[in-house]
């Protein structure tokens, strides 16, 4: 059923068809209507930042970027679903076309930049919740904010979003807003985490409960990169890392016509990559915060594959473009198989 919804959209430019695909989920999730084709999720209960998830598969951030879809698509048996990035403002992001498939890699190059309708109309739909599934918010900066200014907006949507969010992301890691991928490093990273740690223990205090947060990190990394920045999350006092966002690279894509368009690049091209950075990461933490994989998950196996490499729980994006709500089904049941 998916192979001919998905044929029929594919019909339509990248934006359009991902704009229809979440219009047509939302009326369905609203009318009842997902159910009778969405098979049953292996129950695999996980326990991770302190959060009980039902199954170890999530929904990435970007798909649903603003609050609007999230209970329809929690419908479709994903044991997580992270919304966003949301910034402190409404933002209309690059100019359009900006999305942009590669069908025969499995693949997604987008520079979306972060548009959003701000931090207050996600709250808004996230106070009408009904998701039981764990449910993230991942945060970013405004387009037009100085770097050396990003904390404050990071501060702004924690303030917003803390007593909504099971866990909050933090994404320092999109190459569509410029200079983002700069707070990844050095003093800049300890001191935005820092402060996004000070705006958790506060918001704890307001709130009287402890909201977990992660941060987003970029697969352009080499191993030294890797494990300076494992350093700087463990003396951070934060609670996991996502490993990882979408690539810069154009390595194995240089044939498709679209492989010189700016953005990042998402889908199975960037699986090993991925993979290769969770390993680097898993070392260097020694298994003293958890990490989310994502990236390039196309098949069940692939799910499998970033646990072996030590995540402990999974998110998918591009891949469920691709394949629809039966990776999602198939990536928990290859990763029940794996402690069977």
């Amino acid at each position: 059923m998916y192979n001919l919804v998905r044929k029929a959209l594919f019909c339509f430019d990248a934006e359009t068809s991902h704009e229809l695909t979440l219009d047509l989920l939302g009326a369905g999730g609203r009318l009842g209507l997902l159910k009778p084709f969405v098979k049953p999720v292996a129950n695999n209960p996980v326990s991770v930042m302190g959060l009980n998830f039902p199954n170890p598969v999530g929904l990435a951030a970007g798909l649903d970027k603003n609050g609007d879809y999230f209970n329809a698509l929690g419908q479709l048996g994903f044991g997580f679903v992270e919304i966003g990035t949301i910034t402190p403002r409404p933002q209309p992001g690059n100019p359009k076309p900006r999305l942009f498939r590669l069908p025969e890699y499995q693949g997604v190059i987008n520079r979306m930049g972060f548009n959003n309708k701000g931090v207050e109309h996600l709250v808004e739909q996230v106070k009408g919740r009904k998701f039981q599934g764990v449910l993230g918010i991942n945060i970013g900066k405004n387009f037009d904010t100085p770097v050396e200014n990003a904390a404050q907006d990071y501060r702004l949507c924690m303030q917003a979003v803390y007593q909504y969010a099971d866990y909050i992301t933090v994404n320092i890691s999109s190459p569509n807003t410029p200079g983002l991928r700069d707070l990844q490093f050095g003093d800049t990273l300890k001191d935005l985490l820092a402060e996004v740690k000070e705006e958790q223990l506060a918001q704890e205090q307001a709130h009287g409960k402890y909201v977990p947060v992660a941060v987003k990190i970029a697969p352009d990394m080499d191993q030294v990169a890797v494990e300076q920045v494992a350093e700087v999350l463990l003396n951070s006092g934060l609670d996991g890392v996502i490993a990882t966002n979408t690539t810069i690279s154009r390595e194995g894509v240089e044939d498709s016509p679209v492989s010189q368009e700016a953005g990042g690049l998402s889908g199975a091209p960037v699986r090993d990559k991925s993979t290769e950075v969770i390993k680097m990461l898993a070392q260097a933490l020694q298994g003293k915060l958890p990490i989310i994989g994502v990236g390039g998950i196309t098949s069940g196996r692939d799910a499998a594959e970033k646990i072996e490499a030590g995540a402990s729980l999974v998110q998918v994006y591009s891949g469920f473009i691709y394949r629809g709500p039966e990776l999602v089904g198939e990536s928990a049941r290859a990763i029940a198989g794996m402690s069977s």
